[in-house]
């Protein structure tokens, strides 16, 4: 019983200061993966127009992999928000327009872990918080002039290459490297035991 009682404790939902380090750790990694990832961006463009969209999810992979590490509320949005002012501390061309787009992609992917009661955490449900920061990224795209003369094809090609983007990098590229780092053992540390892990052993 006192055992049970201990987990119930440590499976608060709350953020702990333990939390916060390693959503900060992981984000400041990934802001500097943004910043070089301009490269690989760019590598795409002269494919064909629009290109860059099949690659563009990894600017919101910091939301989608913080959350499955952590598994709380409110991580997918500071994880966000942290990494792109990582990029802006490595002079990125966007500047601070990256505020605006990080808070508005992490509150994406957010609300979609939201409507699953932040206990799902999935691949497929990873991509859905992807395309939902996807979806968060259109916002500014619109309010900056970006696309506003965009014809309507275009509009739904780029979008679609975009979602299908974030889908693949942010959900099942996502999940894959956490499924990685568990099998180390090394997510203990992140995230408590399940309270009917330690139910069964008392069976």
């Amino acid at each position: 019983m006192e055992m049970l009682e201990v987990v119930r404790k440590r499976t608060g939902r709350g953020l702990k200061l333990s939390d916060l380090l390693v959503t900060v750790l992981v984000s400041l990694v990934l802001g500097v993966v943004y910043h070089f990832w301009s490269s690989v961006y760019n590598l795409f463009s002269p494919l064909f127009f629009q290109a860059d969209e099949l690659v563009y999810g990894m600017w919101f992979l910091a939301a989608t992999l913080v959350f499955l590490l952590i598994r709380k509320p409110g991580v997918a949005l500071i994880a966000e928000v942290a990494a792109a002012h990582v990029e802006i501390l490595f002079g990125s061309e966007w500047g601070i327009q990256l505020v605006l787009y990080s808070l508005l992609q992490g509150l994406g992917a957010e609300l979609v872990f939201a409507a699953f009661r932040y206990r799902k955490f999935s691949g497929s449900v990873a991509a859905l918080a992807g395309i939902g920061a996807a979806i968060g990224s259109v916002i500014p795209d619109f309010f900056y002039g970006y696309v506003q003369d965009y014809e309507p094809w275009l509009l739904t090609a780029k979008y679609a290459m975009r979602a299908v983007s974030s889908a693949l990098i942010c959900g099942y590229f996502a999940y894959a490297v956490v499924k990685a780092v568990e099998a180390t053992g090394v997510t203990t540390l992140l995230r408590p035991v399940d309270p009917k892990d330690y139910a069964a052993l008392n069976d």
